[in-house]
């Protein structure tokens, strides 16, 4: 019997191997917060009632977009911008935006801050510096104030300096590029209706030239059909400088192409466009657009659509790893390791740039000739959907299969890291990616960049702490790969709503749908506090405790949204939840 009892007992008992492959307490609570849609990564936070004294901690969501950090946040991040996608694409009626008349407290505060602004001045131009502060602090109270009167904008600093005159280029055309046409432009974003009531839409995908030739074979896509990888065939020959100059200053160019489309349309052009790079690490931009236009027209613009850096040229490096300037000291400012001598900086060589008739600019930036109207059902060599041909231009009527699917397509990287994006495939491929990164790191990314240093020119803002030849900026970190900018770009006027709109539209829906069965959600008649935790606070629960509270409360909040839907069918859900692809789980987040 005994005997019987230590086999079993050893039978069940866990080898060490198998208790250290045991989960956590962390990794159940993660496996919880995916389950239900709640923040796996919260934020503690500390709130407090003044009414009543009563104060507790909260977990706030860490509102990050990928889903490789947080998938509920990145999911719910997505789920807002499809519902902007979708309204602003094929709405028609012009979008209004209606401000309010300042009322008299407003006018009142901003007469007494200009009052108290003249006697600023005049006390600092006598030197009382002790009345001066006494102004100063009166007109930083005024601001405050008028800030929380309702005020939109920037209200400008006291001792703010005038700015530097912006330096004016020659508008003449370059005679490279076709001509652009043009119309004068209207403020009206609609586009045109064909037979009396359709009213399509565009999808247009841009992206820059060939820098050589990339192998067609190598890697999948989900069809398994087979794709290039985006390696060159022949890395030597690949242009690695221009394909990093032009993923540097993509969104420059970007910016261009949707002014001459609007003044080739004629119309305040109003789009939504998402930023990724293709496979051999160029970007690209798919861009959903308001209203149609010829694909002729379209074509032109594209073609006639160029931007020029107007840089100190940066063509040859002066110094390298093992030689970089050092900084003087003395002179404050970066010196020649060996002589000595003074280094011009940035403004400096622009003024130099400024004698000179027959400069060329520093880099000049074109899309390339895929830069095409799409089909959502074809595919090219570099994975994505192919170019439709010329005299083909495609329109999307709104509601159709049609615009889900390409709503869809132009939001499904949205979630993921560029790294992510650009996962090597296989050796070459990296190796690729490894010499773009290396070309990347030579290449200036701003004015105040210390890659500057290089070519023998001292950034702007340089100080004893720049890295020479270093830059931490974005656009050369390898997880980018030049893309440092945001990956959605919305025109202003695209839904008339801002993301915290769309979200209070998803909350009010919810709202309706509770309030229809008798569920009311009060309006919050506690005014709480809350503020981050102060450093050093012991008494903050771990995040495990914040995360289970939060599956808590969205188990209920999911179990009564859902059993007032089966009660009710007289609610017409707003054009935002609709979407099957959008699970339903995210209305309530």
């Amino acid at each position: 019997m005994t005997t019987t009892n230590t086999q079993t007992t050893a039978a069940v008992s866990p080898t060490a191997a198998e208790r250290r492959a045991l989960p956590n307490l962390a990794d159940i609570a993660q496996a919880a917060a995916e389950k239900f849609g709640v923040c796996r990564r919260p934020i503690p936070m500390r709130a407090f009632n003044p009414e009543t004294g009563e104060s507790k901690y909260v977990g706030a969501a860490c509102k990050s977009t990928r889903a490789s950090d947080c998938p509920s946040c990145a999911a719910k991040a997505r789920a807002l911008r499809i519902a902007q996608l979708r309204e602003g694409w094929h709405i028609t009626e012009e979008p209004v935006t209606d401000r309010n008349e300042p009322t008299e407290q407003q006018t009142a505060l901003l007469t007494a801050r200009a009052d108290m602004l003249t006697e600023y001045r005049a006390a600092r131009d006598a030197g009382d510096e002790q009345t001066a502060d006494g102004f100063r602090e009166v007109i930083a109270d005024l601001d405050r104030e008028l800030r929380g009167s309702g005020m939109s904008g920037r209200i400008p600093g006291i001792d703010a300096l005038p700015g530097k005159p912006r330096r004016a280029r020659s508008t003449k055309r370059r005679q490279d590029v076709p001509n652009l046409p043009r119309k004068k432009v209207s403020r009206t974003t609609i586009g045109r209706k064909y037979a009396g009531k359709h009213q399509p839409s565009m999808f247009l995908t841009v992206t820059m030239d060939s820098y050589g030739l990339c192998h067609r074979d190598g890697a999948t896509d989900k069809n398994g059909r087979v794709c290039g990888d985006g390696s060159p065939v022949d890395p030597g020959t690949y242009d690695y400088r221009r394909a990093a100059r032009d993923a540097m200053f993509f969104p420059q160019l970007f910016d261009r192409l949707v002014q001459n489309l609007r003044r080739a349309a004629g119309r305040d052009m109003q789009y939504f466009a998402a930023v990724e790079p293709q496979r051999r690490g160029a970007p690209h931009a798919h861009i959903a657009i308001r209203g149609t236009d010829p694909h002729a027209l379209i074509a032109q613009v594209i073609a006639a659509t160029y931007h020029q850096v107007w840089w100190p040229h940066f063509d040859h490096e002066q110094y390298t790893d093992n030689r970089m300037p050092v900084w003087d000291e003395g002179a404050g400012i970066f010196v020649d390791p060996d002589t000595g001598y003074v280094l011009p900086t940035f403004d400096d060589a622009l003024g130099l740039m400024d004698e000179m008739d027959d400069i060329e600019p520093a880099h000049v930036l074109r899309f390339g000739v895929q830069a095409k109207t799409v089909d959502i059902g074809d595919t090219d060599p570099d994975g994505e959907p192919g170019p439709v041909r010329a005299g083909k231009t495609k329109g999307v009527l709104g509601g159709t299969t049609d615009a889900g699917r390409l709503i869809g397509y132009l939001t499904k990287y949205l979630t993921k890291s560029i790294s992510e994006v650009l996962d090597t495939p296989n050796e070459r491929t990296r190796s690729h990616y490894e010499r773009l990164h290396a070309e990347l790191q030579r290449t200036p990314c701003s004015p105040q960049c210390a890659v500057w240093l290089r070519y023998g020119i001292v950034p702007r803002g340089a100080t004893a702490k720049t890295q020479p030849g270093r830059c931490k900026g974005r656009a050369h970190r390898r997880d980018t790969l030049g893309l440092r900018g945001r990956r959605v770009l919305v025109s202003r006027r695209w839904s008339n709503k801002t993301l915290p709109d769309h979200k209070a539209d998803r909350i009010e829906f919810v709202r309706q749908v509770l309030a229809a069965v008798g569920i009311a959600k009060a309006e919050q008649a506690q005014q709480w506090v809350v503020r981050l935790v102060e450093p050093g606070d012991v008494e903050v629960p771990p995040r495990e405790t914040l995360i289970m509270s939060s599956v808590a409360q969205r188990s209920v909040w999911q179990s009564e949204y859902l059993n007032a839907k089966e009660l009710i069918t007289d609610i017409d859900e707003p054009q935002h939840v609709s979407p099957t692809p959008v699970d339903k789980r995210e209305v309530l987040r």
